[in-house]
């Protein structure tokens, strides 16, 4: 399947980010800075802009990655829920209360569990699966 159009620099930026931090060398830089760090606080006698520095650092990584991993993981449900829409088309499913399952309160999606939870443990169920 041929794409139509090139993902905006966001969406490319944003990819590239958390493919690059979810690799096993960039948890081992950031546990060595960390080292570095702690190793440094008698040489630099545990003074105030030592502690600003790690937290300084810290707190403006954490406030970027979370908005580079929300906007990886909407991209990743959309692209789900997508590819589930075409399966169900494809299966001939047309439940509307599926196809909308998102867009209902966590009190409404429990309660639909519970009702397929029901209805595959029920005795005619049962019946249908030994065939």
């Amino acid at each position: 399947m041929a794409r139509l159009t090139k993902p905006d620099i966001f969406t490319r930026f944003t990819t590239a980010v958390s493919v690059g931090i979810g690799r096993p060398w960039v948890f081992v830089i950031a546990l060595v800075i960390l080292i570095l760090w702690g190793a440094s606080g008698p040489l630099l006698g545990f003074s105030d802009t030592w502690q600003l520095i790690i937290n300084t650092g810290t707190t403006i990584i954490t406030f970027l990655m979370v908005f580079i991993i929300q906007n990886t993981q909407n991209r990743d449900q959309m692209a789900a829920n997508i590819k589930l829409v075409a399966i169900m088309k494809k299966l001939h499913i047309t439940g509307e209360d599926l196809l909308c399952a998102e867009e209902e309160s966590d009190k409404e999606l429990e309660k639909e569990k519970e009702q397929i939870e029901r209805s595959r443990s029920s005795p005619r169920s049962k019946k249908k699966r030994k065939r």
